[in-house]
Formats: structure tokens, sequence, C-alpha cells
């Protein structure tokens, strides 16, 4: 891949970014503190000339990996971020977790901890760093995907999005969801984080023979066997891996549709 085709993808994120700010009222950004919404951050600051002009959410699940909320703590106070921190409290005070189900932990604090987020600041969209080849299910979604009144996707019933041509005169009191990096692949998100020198949490370099490919909850991730120790080096490894990006994260595993049915219910 040349260079050129990164200033595509950038370009094209970057007029997203700029399209969702001034067609939506009251957006928010998601931040899971992983590669891919590192890079939408810095594609944020771009594209507001340094600063990011509305706020950036991190739904905390109290279960993360320690690395992933000194990272968090660390970035947000250098970039100067307007950090919005929500959980569910009443979930985690009645002791959810894991042990009740992989899927059911997702929906509570993940999910549910979003959902209180949105009602609390009533966001009209929310801008999140997934990509199409990431996950089956993602390669369903539209850039601009419109959500229904309790936050579900339907994904049988999305709009079409021909050449760059985005739909964003939904209803009064449609919430969507706003996808920047849905064209990007694993491989343009790290040359791109080489390419512009992006910070990522150190758990994406291997150390006695694994790395993070995927980061997420510590009880629900593992990592992949690699000796990657550099983003030159993970970018060398991905050419030829037949691992699947998301093959440590448990919760994917639990059932065949599980990944689904969380989207469908409105996880990010």
């Amino acid at each position: 891949m040349s260079m050129n085709d990164l200033d595509a993808l950038e370009a094209q994120s970057i007029y997203i970014l700029r399209e969702a700010f001034n067609r939506l009222d009251k957006i928010a950004m998601l931040w899971s503190i992983g590669k891919d919404s590192n890079v939408m951050l810095w594609l944020a600051r771009k594209a507001f000339f340094g600063h990011v002009p509305f706020p950036v959410v991190h739904v905390d699940t109290k279960h993360k990996i320690p690395e992933m909320i000194e990272f968090r703590d660390r970035v947000a106070k250098e970039w100067n971020l307007p950090l919005i921190i929500g959980e569910n409290r009443p979930a985690l005070d009645a002791g959810m977790g894991p042990h009740q189900g992989r899927v059911a932990c997702c929906s509570a604090l993940k999910t549910d901890g979003l959902k209180q987020i949105l009602e609390e600041h009533g966001y009209t969209g929310v801008i999140a760093g997934i990509r199409r080849d990431e996950e089956g299910t993602r390669a369903k979604e539209r850039v601009f995907s419109p959500r229904t009144e309790d936050a579900g996707w339907d994904f049988k019933d999305q709009p079409p999005e021909f050449w760059d041509q985005f739909k964003t005169d939904f209803a009064p009191g449609t919430h969507l969801r706003i996808h920047p990096l849905l064209a990007w692949t694993e491989l343009d998100v790290w040359r791109y984080i080489q390419r512009e020198s992006i910070p990522v949490v150190d758990l994406y370099f291997a150390k006695n023979g694994k790395r993070y490919r995927s980061l997420g909850c510590a009880p629900c991730t593992s990592g992949v066997a690699s000796t990657a120790a550099t983003v030159a080096e993970i970018i060398e490894e991905l050419a030829t891996t037949r691992i699947s990006e998301r093959s440590g994260r448990a919760q994917d595993q639990e059932s065949e549709d599980a990944f689904e049915r969380l989207r469908a219910g409105g996880y990010m």
C-alpha cells in the first residue's frame, strides 16, 4: 500500500468527522483506548486543528487491564481531552461480572453503561472506531448508522451509501452512530500509526512470546502468540498471519451469534 492510499483514508475520515460535527446537534466520541480509537482521536485532532470539539466518552467496566487505564489518564491529560468516564454503577454494585456470562456482562457494563450516558447527556450522535474487516457483523454497518429509540441496531434496515454519499437527514430524534474508520483495515491502522507516530498501549507489543491484537476487559481478553515487539514488526506479522484479530476476545466465542446480538442491542 502506498502513502497515497493512507492519505485517501485519512481525508475520507476527516470529511466524515467534520460532516458529523456540522450535521448533528450534540455528538460525542467513544474511546475504548484501543488502537482504532486512538487513531480516530488523532484524526479528530487533525480535523479540528489540534483539539477535539466534542466530549470523549470512555465506558469503564472496572474490569479493564490496568495499563489501559493508565494510558487513558495520561493521554487525556497530555492531549487536553474533554473526557467523560461513565459506568453502570447499579450493575457493578450488584456484582455483575463475566462469571454471570460474558455476553450478559458486556450487555450490562458496556451497552447499558453507554445507554445511561446517552440518556444523561442527550447525545444525538456517537462516533465509534469500528472497521468492517474486524468482524463479520460490523461489515453490515453504515458510516452514518441510525439506531432505534432504545439505541438498538436494526442491521436488516440500513440506508444505502454509494460513492461516499451519506444520508444524514434522518427524522428528528433519531440517534446515529458514526463510523469514520469503517473502510480501514487492521493493516491500514498500523501503517497509519507508524506514519503518524501515534501512541498506543504497550500491550500491543510482544512480551514473552505473546501480544494483544485487540484490547478489552482483563477477564475476557487474552494475547496471541507473537514476537512482534515494534510497530514495524506488527505490520510485517499482519501481512502473513492467519489468526483473526478478535481471536483473543472471549465474548465472541460464547455462541455463534453472540457478537451480532450484542451489537443489535446497542453495543459499541
